[in-house]
């Protein structure tokens, strides 16, 4: 179990960086302390256009754990794939970092834990809106196949335009024996759900619990099971019933119905949005509008609004060529090298290392064993393209694109033609598609698309778009990508004869994939591929 994920900000809504606190991580300037927790510290940093952030720095502890860091990576490839109003978006991370980091858009505005510590119970309309919101966001976290597991007054920012869920899923990470003896927790006593007190997984159904604690603590001022000792609350929650003597009455049925010992008897997230609309306090209306938050809280807002003044940028990154006698004296932390595989990215090919070591070893094997058998496993028609050429698969490499196709003469917009309709076949989900190359490879590329869990993948800074049928141009794509960016690329929706295009990352390139087989994580895939070079 650990303690809250990166903490709460602390009273003061930001505090000046200290000699010991870096200057920039992974490209971000820093700009003050928002909080520290259990795992590591949240600080505001603003990205080179000036934008804020919220950059969630794990504990050095922790990011020498290879247990943790593959898990950490993992979360936060979930975490990027959510999409809601009322959830603090996940914009960037450096999972592949020396010390691993998370940056989410900065809400201005308090905890709900430091409103109800300072300004005590919220008004019921307040909480009702409050609960659909956070039912909303906790929708769009389901729905990516994320489940919370820390929901609680400290996960959830106030803003002026509503809440906003930070930390969804993130807290998993910690989830290991090994780093129990750091005093760290998973889930916070007062709102863990029975099956997760017990040590059961957790499911959507647990985050519906926790919500229901967290309407008796932001209603009541007190939690349900009460604040005393870490195991008194456990036991409370797997064993007894709520105490809800202080929450207003009109609450008590949605809160109970939340707190249903058994997962499920609990309702689900679009159930308790009609029950927010339909109670009395709301009038049949849930709008976040003016005087929705008691004026004293919607000061407190103003506060955090008021970002302070950004220092100057250190002398390395306002001129890199300047030497080293006039860097900062604080550490810069260093962004993750343009060439190496992107932090979601670096997480699903470390994931497939093994398999594909077994595979190796199963074949070396096959070959000591049966000699010539293994060649026609190796000359399966799955390893050939459509000029009869060898995939890597059989030989290490692919021949490059034709003479004949690189370069054409200059496109629209400036690009030109690198190759037109290359067909190739990755012979299963070890193998991607090196998009620059034109080649099948594994693991070698920095512009690729691989494939798992039903759906295509591209390294985390690229852009992708999926048209709604139909060829697909250039032009399309140029607009597509910067209008309708696709989040997930899933064989549901690509199946063969559909067309998406790719954005090279950090850069103008583009890549135009057309299915010509039904995407497999486990079999052959061939996909046509065209790519457009930028002459920048």
């Amino acid at each position: 179990m650990t303690a809250e994920p990166f903490g709460a900000p602390s009273p003061s809504a930001f505090e000046a960086l200290s000699s010991d606190d870096p200057h920039a991580i992974g490209g971000y300037r820093l700009c003050a302390l928002l909080g520290a927790g259990g795992m590591g510290r949240v600080y505001l940093a603003y990205t080179a256009g000036g934008r804020p952030v919220a950059l969630k720095v794990v504990r050095p502890e922790l990011a020498e754990d290879p247990g943790f860091r593959h898990r950490f990576a993992q979360e936060v490839a979930s975490a990027r794939r959510i999409h809601g109003f009322y959830t603090a978006q996940v914009v960037d991370a450096g999972t592949d970092a020396t010390t691993p980091w998370l940056a989410t858009t900065f809400v201005p505005g308090p905890s709900l834990q430091q409103v109800v510590h300072q300004h005590g119970p919220l008004p019921e309309r307040t909480v009702l809106l409050l609960v659909a919101g956070i039912a909303e966001a906790l929708h769009a976290i389901h729905a990516a196949g994320v489940v919370h597991r820390d929901l609680k007054p400290g996960n959830v920012l106030v803003a002026a335009d509503g809440p906003r869920v930070i930390d969804f899923g993130i807290a998993r990470a910690a989830d290991a024996n090994p780093l129990t003896g750091t005093g760290l927790r998973i889930g916070s006593p007062g709102f863990m759900a029975p099956e997760q007190a017990l040590g059961l997984p957790a499911t959507p159904a647990t985050d519906v619990f926790a919500l229901g604690a967290l309407i008796a603590c932001i209603g009541s001022g007190m939690p349900p099971f009460g604040d005393g000792p870490e195991p008194a609350s456990l036991y409370r929650a797997i064993h007894e019933e709520p105490d809800l003597t202080h929450l207003p009455h009109g609450l008590h049925e949605l809160v109970r119905l939340c707190l249903a010992k058994n997962p499920e008897d609990r309702p689900s997230t679009a159930w308790l949005i009609e029950a927010a609309r339909n109670h009395p306090a709301t009038g049949g209306e849930l709008r976040i509008s003016d005087g929705w938050l008691p004026e004293q809280v919607s000061s407190e807002i103003q506060r955090h609004t008021a970002l302070p003044t950004t220092p100057p940028p250190p002398a390395t990154l306002l001129d890199p060529g300047r030497s080293a006698a006039v860097a900062p004296a604080a550490p810069v932390l260093p962004a993750p090298a343009p060439d190496r595989p992107q932090p979601a990215a670096a997480t699903r090919r470390a994931a497939t290392t093994a398999r594909r070591r077994a595979r190796i070893a199963l074949l070396t094997t096959a070959a000591f064993l049966v000699g010539g058998a293994t060649i026609f496993v190796l000359l399966n028609s799955a390893y050939f393209d459509h000029h009869g050429n060898k995939d890597v698969a059989a030989r290490g490499s692919h021949p490059p694109p034709s003479p004949s196709t690189s370069p054409q003469p200059t496109t629209a917009s400036g690009y030109s033609v690198a190759y037109t309709n290359l067909e190739l076949t990755s012979p299963d989900s070890d193998y991607e598609f090196d998009l620059k190359a034109g080649k099948v490879t594994q693991n070698n590329s920095t512009w690729y698309l691989g494939r798992e869990n039903g759906a295509y993948y591209v390294p985390d800074d690229s852009a992708a778009y999926i048209p709604p049928a139909g060829p697909l141009t250039l032009t399309d794509c140029l607009k597509g990508i910067d209008t309708q960016p696709a989040s997930t690329l899933p064989f549901t929706t690509l199946r063969v004869g559909r067309s998406f295009c790719v954005r090279y990352p950090g850069g103008q390139d583009i890549a135009i994939i057309r299915t010509l087989t039904d995407g497999s994580n486990d079999g052959p895939v061939k996909v046509s591929l065209t790519y457009y070079r930028h002459s920048a």
